[in-house]
């Protein structure tokens, strides 16, 4: 039983560290504002279990907090800019809303890395199962009408549904009726979310995921994949569609797109850095990489020799590894015309 306590006191201190040196940008004025976000590894802080998962294992979060602490990135992710826009300090993961219960109050992350808008796996939450998270928060009056009414509501669905298909089937055929029922369901989860209360809901566009380097990697890092990104201009289409019918049959603008994609294109593609964004080098390589397609960024071997080979500097890389962008590929994302026009909407209405 002392061993126990022991260990749960070092985990909740351990948590109560990594999440003090979360802070967004203050004094904005933007009242009793929460942030509750839903989705995937882009958006995940700390829910994913420890023992399963690569964010929790060195060198993830060495830029931010120094220790991995269960963001897939060597830092900071979407949720950390978003809550910095917004002038709040970052949500809490939801697995830690009882050892932390003083940081509820600025909302909560139910984002849970490898999870989809279906069922990617028995172990991972879906966004239907995160979004009944915090109806039971509601029930049990954890939040009320007015804290949700100004809150907003992120949801990130970047592509793990796309990833499990094709593990599934083998192939991308018969993807196009596939991508129109998992933007049907992103719909149904977004519908629900207004539903309980929360005044404004963001979805993030799909990113151009034929660039990421697990499918830029066949042509040694050089060229995009121009075939999964067609089906990313499906997807977004009908994304952009749906939200646009959901303001319609709600006489609202509650509903609106960030444009990661647009973002995402905007910092691969410049041949010249904007506004103090650096310009990366070999942007579509990543920076921590398994040694071969057996291994991935932070594998180790038996004898607990590393596996993967680690840029001498995340600063220069857009990617972090072979799925998610580095922390500072996420602030020059951040920093493009495309997401901040994106962004302003939430203010603009």
């Amino acid at each position: 039983m002392v061993a126990q306590n022991l260990v749960f006191f070092f985990c909740c201190f351990f948590f109560i560290s990594v999440f003090s040196e979360e802070h967004g940008v203050e004094g904005l004025g933007r009242g009793d504002k929460r942030l509750f976000v839903f989705g995937d590894s882009y958006a995940d802080t700390g829910n994913n279990r420890i023992a399963l998962a690569s964010s929790w294992k060195f060198p993830y979060g060495i830029t931010f907090p120094g220790k991995p602490a269960g963001r897939f990135s060597d830092g900071r992710v979407s949720t950390d800019f978003i809550a910095g826009y917004l002038g709040m300090k970052t949500p809490i993961p939801y697995r830690w809303r009882k050892q932390l219960a003083g940081r509820v109050k600025y909302g909560l992350n139910f984002a849970y890395g490898g999870t989809g808008v279906f069922d990617t796996s028995a172990s991972y939450p879906n966004m239907t199962t995160q979004i009944h998270f915090l109806q039971q928060l509601i029930n049990d009056s954890v939040y009320n009408k007015r804290g949700l009414k100004a809150s907003l509501a992120f949801v990130s669905a970047s592509g793990n549904d796309y990833a499990n298909y094709i593990a599934m089937n083998g192939s991308t055929a018969g993807f196009p009726a596939f991508i129109s029922s998992v933007v049907r369901q992103l719909t149904v989860s977004l519908r629900r979310i207004h539903g309980l209360g929360v005044g404004k809901i963001a979805v993030g566009s799909l990113p151009p995921l034929g660039c990421l380097p697990a499918n830029t990697a066949q042509t040694s890092f050089q060229r995009c994949d121009p075939t999964q990104n067609a089906l990313v201009d499906l997807h977004n289409l009908l994304l952009l569609q749906a939200v646009t019918n959901l303001n319609n049959q709600t006489n609202s603008t509650s509903f609106f797109i960030l444009d990661f994609h647009g973002a995402f294109s905007t910092v691969l593609n410049q041949t010249q850095p904007h506004q103090g964004s650096p310009k990366f080098e070999k942007p579509l390589q990543a920076c921590c990489m398994g040694v071969s397609a057996a291994f991935s960024c932070g594998s180790v071997d038996e004898n607990g020799v590393k596996k993967y080979t680690l840029c001498s500097n995340p600063k220069s890389k857009f990617f972090w590894d072979t799925l998610h962008p580095t922390q500072e590929g996420w602030r020059a994302a951040f920093s493009t015309p495309a997401f901040q026009n994106s962004f302003n909407q939430l203010f603009q209405n």
